[in-house]
């Protein structure tokens, strides 16, 4: 082994800008390990967000549902958004990003005293310990002088100015905390926007949109889980034999249909390349319902299974909308993102149809029957109809703003 090459591997790659249009821009290594510990996040929101609903606590659970997801959602798009404006993949690199890892599992052990406690303590401590190490990474970034320099200061003094602010939640009366949270993560929101009009950071909108479907992908899985737990349940159970059976195949072909329904469309043209900040902060900050949506989907299969055992405070009909809400709350955030801009008049009228149709599937006998019918119904029209050769035009389309694209998340 060269003497030269331990000094090379220990040395660090100057953070500049990427370039948005490299060629065969794909997720990293890094990135995929990365994602594995939002796994772990996800499948333990979606298990308490299940207990909660079983228990017939629909409001709370959904309220806390929804503030931890935010927080998974944010950590996980802001740091996707970064690494596809500065990934060096050097050793410092990586460190702050197995810090933020880190952050994250500690963020999934806090989860169930959400639920139960209204205890947000270890929770914030996860999500702050991952915002401080990409403060990190944007000091870093802001070192190299260039058109990105603004924006990257504003990045790391906005996150640390709300970091402050989530640790100061702590000691607010729990009457209050509420109304605070909602403050705080319209202010993390925020962030992306005020520092992008200081500069503008570049992304690859290949990389973005893999990204985005790896992610899919990550929440899809756990709606397969759901359906293997009816199984093991109907071997443990045989009085709901073919019910469970049958809610387990019913499941699976919901979430390829669900699958097929996403990567439909080429999603990369839903960001556009004329540099404007509001299509990618649309397909950035709207798929927060798309995911959450994936993420309930699972929880209300476990509520159904539930529900044809007996298990449930929920009603037949209350325990069939916890699954048709999240699918049609998924496919019209689908549609509204990628799929109406790419399609015809036909898959236009079909998609947000059938989105509203799955919400009638509580008025039939067989749960999730009418659902399936319905999306595959909607995956055949659309093989049928193939996405346009061209994205249809805005309806209003803007003079082309100079530099590269804007980034909605850079910030994590």
């Amino acid at each position: 082994m060269s003497t030269s090459a331990t000094p090379a591997r220990a040395r660090l790659t100057p953070m500049r800008a990427r370039d948005p249009h490299e060629p065969g821009r794909t997720a990293s290594t890094l990135e995929l390990f990365f994602d594995l510990v939002f796994v772990v996040a996800v499948s333990v929101a979606s298990v308490q967000l299940h207990h909660a609903l079983t228990e017939g606590h629909v409001a709370d659970g959904l309220a806390s549902f929804g503030m931890v997801f935010f927080a998974i959602w944010w950590a996980w798009m802001n740091f996707t958004w970064f690494a596809t404006s500065f990934d060096t993949d050097d050793w410092l690199y990586r460190v702050l990003t197995v810090v933020q890892m880190a952050g994250v599992l500690v963020l999934a052990a806090g989860i169930e005293p959400v639920f139960v406690d209204r205890d947000f303590t270890v929770v914030i401590v996860g999500y702050v310990v991952m915002r401080v190490a990409m403060i990190a990474q944007w000091l870093r970034a802001s070192g190299t002088s260039g058109p990105t320099r603004g924006a990257t200061r504003a990045y790391a003094a906005g996150i640390a100015v709300v970091q402050v602010c989530w640790l100061a939640l702590l000691v607010l009366p729990e009457s209050v905390q509420g109304v605070a949270w909602v403050v705080l993560a319209a202010a993390e929101l925020a962030v992306p926007v005020v520092a992008e009009r200081r500069g503008r950071t570049p992304w690859h909108p290949h990389h973005i949109t893999e990204r985005y479907g790896l992610f899919t992908l990550i929440l899809l899985g756990e709606s397969l889980l759901a359906s293997s737990n009816a199984i093991i349940e109907a071997l443990h159970d045989e009085a709901d034999l073919g019910p469970l059976i049958s809610v387990a195949v019913l499941t699976v072909v919901v979430t390829a249909a669900l699958w097929w329904i996403y990567f439909w469309p080429p999603h990369h043209r839903s960001l556009g390349t004329d540099g404007r900040l509001s299509r990618s902060l649309r397909y950035g900050y709207a798929h927060v319902f798309v995911f959450a949506a994936a993420g309930a989907f699972s929880a209300g299969v476990e509520v159904q299974i539930d529900a044809l055992t007996g298990h449930t405070e929920l009603s037949e009909v209350a325990a069939s909308f916890t699954v048709t809400v999240p699918i049609a709350v998924f496919v019209l955030g689908a549609w509204w993102i990628a799929i109406r801009e790419n399609a015809d008049r036909v898959v236009n009228t079909v998609v947000p149809v059938g989105a509203l149709l799955v919400l009638l599937d509580p008025v039939v006998p067989v749960p999730v029957t009418l659902t399936a019918v319905i999306m595959v119904a909607i995956v055949v029209v659309l093989v049928l109809h193939p996405p346009l050769s061209e994205p249809r035009p805005p309806r209003a389309r803007r003079r082309r703003a100079p530099g590269a694209p804007a980034s909605p998340g850079g910030s994590s």
